[in-house]
C-alpha cells in the first residue's frame, strides 16, 4: 500500500476516476474543481425552463457501461439507474425509412435486409470477440494484445477511411448512412484512415451493452463518484481554480486537462522537449450545441426513431462525408451532420409532464461563432416536419461557450484533442508512457491520454495506475 497525500485538478469521470483509483490504493486524496459544480461534461442544468433537465454536454453513455474502471464501481447503489432505449440509434433517410440498430444483432442484421450480411461481417466479429477488443480499445498505448489474431481480424477492417468502406461493403443507401452516421463520431473526415473504427466500436458496444444514460441526467454519474470517493475517503472541492502548478503541494498530483494548460500552469518546471511536443498536440474541430424544451415529442417521419435514444441526423453516406469533409476544411457545412439525444422520450424527469427536452449538436471548425441553429433545425425538420413549431425555448452554445463551460474544450473541442492521423494513438506525445508530463510526480488524465475521448474513465484510471507504479518502483 502506498501512503501519502495526492491532488486531482479536474472533477470529469476521468478525473474523478483517478482519484478513485489512488484512494483505493490508500492514498489520501482531494480532487479540486474550479467550477462550482463536478462533472466536465458529465453536468445537467436547466438550461431552457423550469422543469427541463439538460444533460450539457455527453448524453449517452455506451462506454461507461463498456469500460472496466465503471465494472468496479457500485454506481447503482450511489444513485444512477440505467436507462437503456429500444433501439440504440435510428438514421433517418428523406423516403421515410430508417436504418437502426438495437442490442440483439441477429435483429439488427435482419432489419437491415440485403445489407444484414455485411453489416454482420463488420460488427459480428466484434461482438463475438468484445472482450479482446475492448480491452484493446480501452488499453493504455502499446499495451500487448492478449489474442493478436482476433485483434488483427478487427483492425483490417476498422483502419479503413469509413466512407469508402461503406461504399464497397453496403448497397442500400440505408446501409451506407447508419455506417457513416456512427463513424462521424470520430469528428474526423470520412475519407481519412481509421474513421472506420469508430463506426465498428460503437456498432459493437450496441449489441453487447447497449447505449444507455442515467435517469434524471448525466450528472448523476459524476454525483455518483464522487460519492463512492467520499467512501474511500476522499473528497472534492468546489469553486478551487488551479492557475500554478508549483502551488500544489501534494506529492502526487494527476491533472484532467488538456496540453495547452499544463503548459500555462507548469511554465519552466516541464522539460523542454516535452513542452515542444505538447506545442505540437493537435486539437479538432469544435461543436455547436442547442438544447430545447419541447411541447412534444419530436414528430419523426419514420416509426423507428420513436424508439431510439439517439438519431443522426445527416441524410445519406455523400452528405455526411461532404458535411464533414467541410468541418475538416475549416468550413461550414450547409447541411451539418446533426447528433440528437432524446432521453425525455424514456425517462419522464426530464421535462414536465406531456412536455421534452431534446440535446443536439453538430461539429464546425474551431472557435466558429457562427450560429448554427437554423440549420440544425432545417435537417431536424427535414425528417420530423412539424418540429420548429413544438419549440417551446432554446439554449445555444457556440464553440466560445463551450470552451467558457469547460477549460478543457479548447475552442470548442470536446474530444481532449483530434483523433486524426497519429494522435487517435499517440495521444499527447509520441512516448511509451504518454501519462508523464516530465515532472516529477505529476501525471496527464484527461481525455488527451489514451484512450481518447468518452465517459469511460480509463484515462484516469490508466493515469493513476501508472503513478502507483511509479511511485513503488521510485
Amino acid at each position: 500500500m502506498v501512503s501519502g497525500d495526492a491532488t486531482v485538478v479536474g472533477s470529469g469521470p476521468n478525473g474523478l476516476a483517478g482519484a478513485i483509483t489512488l484512494a483505493r490504493a490508500g492514498l489520501e486524496v482531494r480532487v479540486l474543481e474550479g467550477a462550482d459544480t463536478i462533472g466536465g461534461g458529465t453536468r445537467t442544468a436547466e438550461l431552457t425552463l423550469s422543469g427541463f433537465r439538460h444533460d450539457i454536454c455527453s448524453a449517452i453513455h455506451p462506454l461507461a457501461m463498456a469500460s472496466p474502471f465503471f465494472a468496479g464501481v457500485p454506481l447503482e447503489d450511489h444513485g444512477v439507474r440505467w436507462i437503456e432505449p429500444p433501439f440504440a440509434v435510428a438514421h433517418p433517410l428523406d423516403d421515410g425509412s430508417a436504418g437502426h440498430i438495437e442490442r440483439s444483432l441477429d435483429r439488427t442484421v435482419a432489419a437491415l435486409g440485403v445489407d444484414g450480411r455485411a453489416y454482420r461481417r463488420l460488427v459480428g466479429h466484434a461482438v463475438e470477440n468484445w472482450q479482446v477488443i475492448s480491452d484493446a480499445v480501452l488499453a493504455p498505448l502499446l499495451t500487448i494484445p492478449k489474442n493478436p489474431f482476433t485483434l488483427a481480424r478487427f483492425g483490417l477492417p476498422a483502419t479503413a477511411p469509413a466512407a469508402p468502406l461503406a461504399r464497397r461493403a453496403f448497397k442500400t443507401a440505408r446501409g451506407q448512412a447508419l455506417f457513416a452516421g456512427l463513424a462521424a463520431h470520430s469528428i474526423v473526415p470520412l475519407t481519412r484512415p481509421l474513421t472506420a473504427s469508430f463506426a465498428v466500436v460503437l456498432a459493437a458496444t450496441a449489441h453487447v451493452v447497449g447505449w444507455p444514460f442515467p435517469a434524471g441526467g448525466s450528472d448523476r454519474i459524476a454525483a455518483a463518484l464522487s460519492s463512492y470517493l467520499e467512501t474511500l475517503g476522499g473528497r472534492v472541492e468546489t469553486g478551487h481554480w488551479v492557475d500554478d502548478l508549483a502551488s500544489l503541494e501534494a506529492p502526487l498530483t494527476l491533472l484532467d486537462v488538456t496540453p495547452r494548460q499544463i503548459q500555462a500552469m507548469a511554465g519552466d518546471l516541464l522539460p523542454g522537449r516535452i513542452a515542444r511536443s505538447y506545442e505540437r498536440f493537435r486539437y479538432g474541430p469544435g461543436v455547436f450545441k442547442v438544447d430545447y424544451a419541447l411541447d412534444g415529442p419530436v414528430p419523426w417521419t419514420a416509426e423507428a426513431c420513436f424508439l431510439a435514444g439517439t438519431v443522426h441526423v445527416g441524410g445519406t453516406l455523400d452528405e455526411i462525408t461532404a458535411a464533414e469533409a467541410a468541418v475538416g476544411r475549416g468550413e461550414l457545412p450547409d447541411r451539418p451532420f446533426v447528433l440528437v439525444a432524446q432521453q425525455s422520450s424514456f425517462d419522464d424527469t426530464r421535462a414536465p409532464a406531456g412536455k421534452h427536452t431534446l440535446w443536439a449538436y453538430c461539429h464546425v471548425p474551431a472557435g466558429s461563432t457562427f450560429d448554427m441553429t437554423g440549420r440544425i433545425e432545417a435537417q431536424i425538420e427535414r425528417f420530423a416536419p412539424g418540429f420548429r413549431d413544438l419549440v417551446l425555448d432554446r439554449h445555444v452554445m457556440n464553440t466560445e461557450a463551450i470552451h467558457a463551460y469547460n477549460p478543457n474544450y479548447i475552442l470548442g473541442d470536446i474530444s481532449g484533442g483530434s483523433h486524426g492521423g497519429l494522435q487517435s494513438v499517440f495521444r499527447p506525445r509520441l512516448t511509451t508512457n504518454p501519462y508523464a508530463t516530465g515532472i516529477p510526480g505529476v501525471y496527464l488524465c484527461s481525455s488527451s491520454t489514451p484512450p481518447g475521448a468518452g465517459v469511460h474513465g480509463m484515462c484516469g484510471f490508466h493515469s493513476a495506475n501508472t503513478a502507483l507504479v511509479s511511485s513503488v518502483v521510485g
